[in-house]
Order: structure tokens, then C-alpha cells, then sequence
């Protein structure tokens, strides 16, 4: 994938005695010691990090960690002190105001958590705004609006006014707004944080959706980790405006770049965010065309197994025999395992969640295989490597609780 969005050595210090404190920050020293020194307060320091076209791209932290501080520094919203912001490797720090005017109207949309609605307006001229800002003729404007409103499920609303529609379909609104110019990059700031649980689950799930739909680069802002882990291709945690980790949500689980990250991440139910992949071992398998029951039979004694895996030469995976079968298969003098070979072996992709294979390895008595789009044999999970996750999550959080 291109790099879509580039932040280098990005800074925001606010306060009067900027050139020192940013002096400062760059030797390494901390929040709290420019503060005490300079009076001055660091916003963002030092971030670095890329988000790739088409990727929802997490921004995460607890309140004064600097997320929202860097995300509108994107738009300039507000002026960074030093670094570069770069968009399709254009330099926005650098554009003057008509350059800048240019990439807000065509590459970029924000949301916020206050959905930013006109009362007085109606559904379909909130969302026509941001064309009507831009110049767009009524006609073209109210099809585009209309047409974003349509693909938010909302459509039938557009005569009435937002005090009429809920808190989760004012937000929808307020998607759908920022839609409506067809924008490159998304930038949604803490846009679902003000919403009920049940609502908030609901705005997830569209957003989704949506991305499938329209591949949009989106860089979302949130404080909650398990809405990070829900929607985020990639995840940046931030603590005092500094970004301490950049990785996916299984790579944060699995190796914290910090105490501060495993500290953060601890509560998070982990069968609920890690994968097959996560657990998944490497097979003992049989070649179809090179193999038969007595290599079999003889790998199997050798190895303690009950069973085997059989792939072809493109190593997808055909079944599995058993030691029974095979020592049937070896005394009647079979050469191959056509006669022999079972194909009711458990199959799952290798981002299926562990909550969600303890119910499909329960009832099966062979391993579970991880495979990929073209059936190709990637690993096996077996029952003990899920129950041990499992084991270990419930042991974490006995522990956690003494």
C-alpha cells in the first residue's frame, strides 16, 4: 500500500516561551520539566508515524496525552511549532492559505464528538454545508448531500431538523457531511465517544461497513482501547504528546513497547482481539503425491500423533488420516490415501477470534486448521493452546484483582 498521510518530528508547544521549550523537548527533556522551567505546556512531541491509503489508522491516549492536539494539526486547525505533515507527500505545514484552503476541500473531512450540527438547519442543508462552503452549485450540491444521506440509511429524515432525530443518527449526520465532498483522508476526532454504549457499538459497526464499501484513509481518535482494537487496522497509543507505540492490535497485545502500554492494555479481554494466528502451530503433514500410509505410519510412530494433516503440491490442504486408518491401509498393502483420506476437519481463517474457537475445537476431535483464501494450509490450533490463552486471560485477571 502507498503512504498516504507522513507525520515527521511533529511538535505543539503552547505558551509564550515556545523556542525554548521546543529546544528543550528535542534534548529529551520531560512535559513536566518544561513546564516547570519554561511555563510552557507540550502538546505534541516529537511524533512520527505513516498511515497507508485505505487504512483506518488509530489514535489513542487518556485525556492531555495529546491526540486531539495532533489530529488538528493535520488540517492546521492548529498550527504546529515544528515537524512536517505531509499529504501525498505534499507538505501541508508549508502551503499558505490558499494551498491550504484547496487540500481542506478536496483530500480532507473531519467529524466531531458534537456532531457539529445547525439547529436551524435541515438534515440535507447540514449535510450540504461543506459543498456550499466550497462553492457547489444547489443542484450538484443537494445530489451529492442527497446521495451521502441515502448510503447513511437516512435519506427519509432530510426535512427535518436535528433536534428531531436521535444522538446516534445526528452523528450518522454528521458522517455522512463530511462524505458528502468525497473526501481522501477522514479525520474523525472522539466522533462516537458521546454516544450510548449500544448506539456507539452501532456507529462502529457502520463505519466498517462503510470502509468496505469506500476505502477510505481514516485516522480516528478515541480514549476507549477496545474501540481501537474494534476498528483499527493500526493503532498509535500516545502519552504526553509523545506516540510509544504504532502496531496493530495483536502486536500491542502481544509485545507492549513499555510499562505504560501494558498497563494500559491489561483489562482488555485478549479472546475477544487475539487471533488463530496468535496461537497457531506448525503442522506435521503428508504430501498426497509423494506419501503414502507407510511413511505415514512410520511418521506418526515417531512423533506420538493420532492423526495428520494431507496437503497437495500447492500445500493446500485435501484432509487427515488417522493412525487406525493408516495401519488398515498399510496391511491391506494401499499405496495411497484416496481410500482413507477425512475431510471433516475443522477449517478457519487466521484472524478468527480465540472466544470464538473454543466453541468450534470443543466439539471437534481433530486439530483445527488455519487456512487462507485458497484453502492453503497455514497452521493447526489445538485444544490445549486454547485453553491455555484462556487460561492465562483468566489468570490475569484473577491476578489484577488481589
Amino acid at each position: 500500500m502507498a503512504t498516504k498521510v507522513e507525520i515527521q518530528n511533529l511538535y505543539k508547544i503552547f505558551g509564550k516561551k515556545e523556542k525554548q521549550a521546543l529546544e528543550l523537548a528535542k534534548k529529551g527533556h520531560s512535559k513536566e520539566e518544561i513546564l516547570e522551567k519554561t511555563g510552557a505546556t507540550v502538546g505534541v512531541n516529537s511524533a512520527s508515524f505513516k498511515v497507508e491509503e485505505g487504512e483506518i489508522f488509530v489514535i489513542m491516549g487518556l485525556s492531555g496525552s495529546g491526540k486531539s492536539t495532533l489530529v488538528r494539526m493535520l488540517n492546521r486547525l492548529i498550527e504546529p511549532t515544528a515537524g512536517d505533515i505531509l499529504i501525498d507527500g505534499e507538505n501541508v505545514s508549508q502551503m499558505n492559505k490558499d494551498e491550504l484552503r484547496k487540500v481542506r476541500r478536496e483530500k480532507l473531512s473531519m467529524v466531531f464528538q458534537n456532531f457539529g450540527l445547525f439547529p436551524h438547519r435541515t438534515i440535507l442543508e447540514n449535510t450540504e454545508y461543506g459543498l456550499e462552503v466550497q462553492g457547489v452549485d444547489k443542484e450538484t450540491r443537494q445530489k451529492k448531500a442527497e446521495a451521502a444521506l441515502d448510503n447513511a440509511g437516512l435519506l427519509p429524515y432530510k426535512d427535518q431538523k436535528p433536534n428531531q432525530l436521535s444522538g446516534g443518527m445526528q452523528q450518522r449526520v454528521g458522517l455522512a457531511r463530511a462524505l458528502a465532498n468525497d473526501p481522501e483522508v477522514l479525520l474523525m476526532d472522539e466522533a462516537f465517544s458521546a454516544l450510548d454504549p449500544l448506539i456507539r457499538r452501532d456507529m462502529q459497526d457502520e463505519l466498517l461497513e462503510m470502509q468496505e464499501k469506500m476505502h477510505k484513509t481514516i485516522i480516528f481518535i478515541t480514549h476507549d482501547l477496545n474501540e481501537s482494537l474494534r476498528i483499527g487496522d493500526r493503532i498509535a497509543i500516545m502519552k504526553d504528546g509523545e506516540v510509544v507505540q504504532v502496531g496493530t492490535g495483536e502486536e500491542i497485545l502481544t509485545n507492549p513497547a513499555n510499562d505504560y502500554v501494558e498497563r494500559f492494555v491489561e483489562d482488555v479481554d485478549r479472546s475477544k482481539v487475539l487471533t488463530a494466528e496468535n496461537i497457531m502451530i506448525r503442522p506435521q503433514t503428508l504430501r498426497a503425491s509423494k506419501q503414502g500410509p507407510r511413511v505415514a505410519a512410520q511418521q506418526m510412530k515417531a512423533e506420538g500423533l493420532s492423526s495428520m494433516l494431507v496437503i497437495d503440491d500447492n500445500h493446500q490442504l485435501k484432509g487427515y488420516v488417522t493412525d487406525k486408518d493408516v495401519l488398515a491401509a498399510v496391511k491391506s498393502n494401499i499405496r495411497n490415501f484416496d481410500s482413507i483420506l477425512r475431510t471433516d476437519i475443522p477449517r478457519v481463517a487466521k484472524d478468527t477470534l480465540i472466544g470464538d474457537l473454543y466453541d468450534i475445537i470443543y466439539d471437534s476431535d481433530t486439530p483445527v486448521a488455519v487456512v487462507d483464501e485458497n484453502n492453503r494450509l497455514e497452521g493447526i490450533v489445538i485444544r490445549s493452546l486454547v485453553i491455555g490463552a484462556l487460561a492465562k486471560e483468566r489468570e490475569e485477571e484473577s491476578n489484577n484483582g488481589e
